[in-house]
C-alpha cells in the first residue's frame, strides 16, 4: 500500500521490490495511480487506485480494510506517510497477521515534505501501534524514528535497493540521449534527477554552475515537480538558459546517467541518497550535499560537500577542469545495495513475523511462477 504512484524514488523502489519478491502481491495506491502505477501492472502485479479526495478521508479507512479483507492477505506492507496512517489501521481492523511500514523519507524538521509538527508526529506514532516492524532505509532513519518516539524493538534497517544491470552504463545511450537534446558529444555534462522541488535544492546547484556553463559544458535537470518554473525563472536570471536543458520526466532513467560526466545533488536534506548511488553504478563521479547510504564507503568518486554556492561550485569547477572521467562503478556500493539481497531481507521479515505471530502462511514463488501466476487476491 502506498500513498501515489507518480514517478518517485519510494514508488520506484516499490516496483523494484515487487519485481523480485518471492511472494504473491497486490498494491493498493490511495490515489494518483500515475506512471509507476502502468509500469507495475505491466510488470504482472494488479493495482487497486483507491481514489481518495482530501486528506481527511476517514471513510478510506473502512474501504482499505473491505479490501484487505477481502484479499486474506498474510501481510500488509505500507510505504509513505498517508498510507501508513490509513493502512496500518486499516490492516488491524482487518485482523490482517502481519503489518509492516517503510519509512523511506523522515529529515530533521519534515517527513516527506511535511513539517514536523506535534500532530503530524502524533497521528504517525498512534498508528505505529498497529504495526509489527517498521523498516528503516538507513541507519540515519533509525535513529530518526528512535527520536521521534518509534520503538527501537520495532525498527529494522533494510536499506534501498538498486538493479545494477539496469543501471549499466551504455555508450549508445549516451549518443542518442546527447543528439536527443542537442549536446555535442565531447561536451562535459554535469546533472541532477528528481523531483522539481525546493527541497532538493536545485537551485543552489544551478547558481553554483552557472559561471562554468557555456556550449561545451551543460547542466541537464531530469525530473519534473513544483519547482520547474523557478528553476527556469532562475537560469533566465543568471543567463545560461541556453546552457541549461530542463527534461522534464524521462522513462528511461539510466540513458540519461549515461549522458552525464557529473552527478550533483544538492538537498537540504536526505535519508537515503538512492539517485547518488544510481550515478556511482553507472560509473559517474558524484557530488552531494546528503547521502547516508554512503556512510562507511570509501571511494574517491563520490565527495560530500557543503550546502553553499561557494564550496559547490568550487568543487564543480574541479571536476569540470578534469575532463571526462573513465566510466568505473564502486564496488563497494555493489556489494551492499543489490536489489535481490534487499528484497530477500523483506520477504525473511515477513516471514518471522508471521511464525512469531502465529499467522498465516506466506506462499513462496519461483520468479518464473510469480510472472505466470501474479493476479489480485481479493
Amino acid at each position: 500500500m502506498i500513498t501515489g504512484l507518480e514517478v518517485g524514488g519510494a514508488e520506484l523502489q516499490l516496483r523494484l521490490l515487487l519485481q523480485h519478491t518471492r511472494h504473491e502481491a497486490g498494491v493498493v495506491t490511495l490515489y494518483n495511480p500515475g506512471t509507476v502505477a502502468e509500469m507495475i501492472e505491466a510488470d504482472g502485479t494488479p493495482v487497486r487506485d483507491l481514489g481518495m479526495r482530501r486528506n481527511t478521508e476517514v471513510s478510506a479507512v473502512l474501504r482499505l480494510r473491505d479490501i484487505i479483507r477481502a484479499g486474506r492477505y498474510d501481510v500488509v506492507h505500507t510505504h509513505l506517510y498517508r498510507a501508513c496512517v490509513y493502512g496500518r489501521i486499516a490492516a488491524r481492523l482487518a485482523r490482517t497477521p502481519a503489518v509492516v511500514a517503510t519509512e523511506h523519507s523522515i529529515g530533521e524538521t519534515h517527513i516527506e515534505r511535511r513539517r514536523m509538527s506535534p500532530g503530524v508526529r502524533a497521528l504517525y506514532l498512534a498508528t505505529d501501534l498497529c504495526s509489527d516492524a517498521t523498516i528503516a532505509v538507513s541507519d540515519t532513519v533509525r535513529d530518526r524514528l528512535e527520536k521521534w518516539g518509534v520503538p527501537a524493538r520495532k525498527i529494522v534497517v533494510i536499506p534501498n535497493g538498486l538493479d545494477f544491470d539496469g543501471l549499466a552504463f551504455d555508450p549508445a545511450a549516451r549518443d542518442r540521449t546527447r543528439r536527443q537534446f542537442g549536446i555535442l558529444p565531447d561536451a562535459y555534462v554535469l546533472g541532477t534527477m528528481g523531483r522539481l522541488d525546493s527541497a532538493k535544492r536545485i537551485d543552489l546547484t544551478l547558481e553554483a554552475a552557472a559561471p562554468l556553463l557555456d556550449e561545451r559544458c551543460r547542466l541537464l535537470i531530469v525530473g519534473q515537480g513544483d519547482d520547474r518554473e523557478r528553476l527556469a525563472g532562475l537560469a533566465r536570471t543568471l543567463g545560461v538558459s541556453d546552457h541549461v536543458i530542463f527534461a522534464g520526466y524521462q522513462p528511461d532513467g539510466t540513458a540519461m546517467l549515461c549522458a552525464l560526466d557529473l552527478f550533483v545533488s544538492s538537498s537540504a536534506q536526505e535519508t537515503f541518497g538512492l539517485s547518488v548511488l544510481e550515478a556511482l553504478i553507472n560509473g559517474i563521479p558524484a557530488l552531494y550535499t546528503a547521502c547516508p547510504a554512503l556512510d562507511g564507503i570509501q571511494t574517491d568518486r563520490a565527495h560530500g560537500v557543503p550546502g553553499d554556492v561557494v564550496a559547490m561550485r568550487e568543487e564543480i569547477g574541479k571536476e569540470v577542469a578534469t575532463g571526462h572521467r573513465p566510466r568505473e562503478p564502486v564496488g563497494a556500493v555493489t556489494e551492499r545495495y543489490g536489489i535481490e539481497s534487499v528484497a530477500a531481507q523483506i520477504d525473511d521479515l515477513y516471514e518471522r513475523l508471521l511464525r512469531h505471530r502465529g499467522g498465516g502462511t506466506a506462499t513462496r514463488t519461483s520468479s518464473t511462477q510469480r510472472r505466470s501466476r501474479r493476479r489480485p487476491r481479493g
